[in-house]
């Protein structure tokens, strides 16, 4: 299966508008699947029921911050593992530092095992899905040159989607 992608035109410096804009390649985000979709997708051609899966994420969802919260790193065997982390401004003197005042942007993070984290990598297939222009979107690359050259014609290009042709072979003659 593929992954799309879409292309947005961004600023090449962000807070410098002057440095002139880029096209990136963006994830073109699909629809998340709901609790329920998504248990019945992983519980298919096994034994377990999805609502045993349901119950079993739901007890997770109440064990990880508990153990967070203890100090504890949290596995997720095969997926990767939970940890806290925050950020803390200075102080003169150890007598000085107040936590409640000065630890803060407190935030879970999830740190992907790296097995799984190559298996994703590994089989990936990026798909055209379009682009993204001043508030435009277009299908595909193809349908993006044609509406913004309507003379040009399209080529394909290495990856999928398409580029334009002008005809000229590059020379200056």
């Amino acid at each position: 299966m593929a992954f799309k992608y879409k292309l947005v035109q961004k600023h090449k410096k962000p807070g410098e508008p002057d440095a002139g804009k880029d096209w990136r390649g963006t994830p073109a985000s699909a629809t998340p699947l709901t609790g329920k979709a998504m248990t019945r997708a992983a519980t298919k051609n096994t034994t377990m029921a999805p609502i045993e899966l349901e119950a079993a994420l739901d007890l997770l969802a109440d064990f990880v911050p508990e153990q967070l919260l203890q100090g504890h790193t949290v596995t997720i065997p095969g997926l990767g593992y939970f940890r806290l982390t925050f950020k803390s401004k200075g102080s003169d003197s150890v007598e000085g530092f107040d936590p409640k005042t000065m630890l803060y942007d407190v935030r879970p993070v999830f740190v992907v095992d790296r097995a799984f984290r190559k298996r994703v990598q590994d089989n990936i297939v990026f798909e055209d899905g379009g682009v993204q222009k001043d508030g435009v979107s277009y299908a595909t690359r193809a349908d993006f040159i044609q509406a913004t050259n309507p003379g040009g014609t399209t080529t394909p290009t290495p990856g999928g989607g398409e580029e334009e042709d002008t005809g000229s072979d590059g020379s200056f003659g």
